[in-house]
């Protein structure tokens, strides 16, 4: 048996949590959306109706739909109003603190039933349940960004989640049109278990002097969609940086991720912010001088031979996989 969703909050309206709701808004499903301030909750309004201006641009959708899909997200700063909702999904960035204070108040003011996803890509499900009177009703649904279009969606069963929460995300996720993959709880689930290792490398080559657009471009001719450096981008480097400091088993080496760290300090989050390891006029991407010149610096101060890497090298140590962790 499965629970019944025919109500949707989402709680944070960044990125993330507005292309959660753009799912469920695409499928007639209507969806309440918690921000912690009027000023947030306008800007995540406004980055729903961007995109949906795009697709409105590329003449999939009508003006008159995009009208009618805005009108299907109602905003609020209050959590008593998402009381009645059969779904919470949290979707605020990695920080398990602020994760388990938000799900301690979903406890006391969410119906009994209720269903309460965490959109984390990394963090323990059950340290998050715990917070919690009901950890049977806690799961983890991992999207990922941009979430409104990637059809992947990671369902994280805890320990204690019910199975009849596990068969109803099964099946929401067929709902938006999703490709559910279920998996235990561990740090970085499947996904990122892969991706980490992955990025990892690109971020090394970067700092031992290849351009990350060559990096990117072998990637993307061995087969990738997308190649490490747009990728990391696309998700936010804010987002990379935040799973990093979450990750108390992470290497101790000053050198993983060193360049995301440092990009990040100078306000570079990626595509959303306009530069990151690439600088953007508007998605479309150009390499950055200043990005080979921090490189160099870096990698001067770490400690990091200049090297010349051949094609062939950068597809090895991009083929990683989680045992290299």
């Amino acid at each position: 048996p499965v629970r019944k969703l025919e109500k949707v909050a989402v709680v944070g309206g960044g990125t993330m949590g507005g292309g959660i709701a753009m799912n469920f808004v695409n499928v007639g499903v209507p969806v309440l959306l918690k921000e912690v301030n009027q000023e947030a909750l306008d800007r995540g309004l406004g980055i729903i109706k961007a995109n949906y201006e795009v697709v409105v641009k590329k003449g999939r959708m009508s003006e008159a739909q995009l009208d009618k899909n805005m009108s299907m997200i109602q905003g609020t700063l209050d959590y008593d109003d998402v009381s009645d909702a059969d779904i919470v999904i949290e979707a605020v960035f990695e920080n398990m603190a602020l994760k388990k204070e938000i799900f301690a108040t979903l406890d006391k003011v969410c119906k009994p039933g209720a269903i309460l996803a965490s959109n984390t890509s990394t963090l323990d499900i059950d340290e998050i349940a715990a917070s919690t009177s009901r950890p049977e009703d806690v799961i983890g649904l991992h999207f990922f960004a941009p979430a409104n279009i990637m059809t992947l969606l990671e369902i994280v069963r805890g320990k204690k989640t019910a199975k009849d929460v596990i068969a109803t995300s099964m099946q929401m996720a067929k709902m938006i049109r999703k490709v559910a993959v279920l998996v235990g709880c561990c740090f970085g689930f499947v996904a990122n278990r892969m991706f980490f290792p992955y990025v990892r490398e690109a971020q090394l080559m970067i700092l031992e002097g290849v351009a990350p657009e060559r990096i990117d471009q072998v990637a993307f001719d061995w087969g990738m969609a997308m190649g490490p450096n747009a990728v990391s981008d696309l998700s936010g480097l804010d987002v990379l940086e935040k799973v990093r400091t979450e990750w108390t088993e992470r290497p101790d080496d000053p050198v993983f991720f060193r360049m995301i760290t440092k990009l990040v300090e100078q306000g570079r989050m990626g595509q959303k912010s306009g530069a990151g390891i690439y600088k953007y006029d508007g998605r479309n991407a150009a390499s950055d001088p200043l990005v080979s010149e921090l490189a160099r610096t870096e990698a001067a101060a770490l400690g990091v031979d200049q090297i010349e890497v051949s094609n062939e090298e950068i597809i090895e140590r991009m083929r990683t996989d989680g045992s290299t962790l």
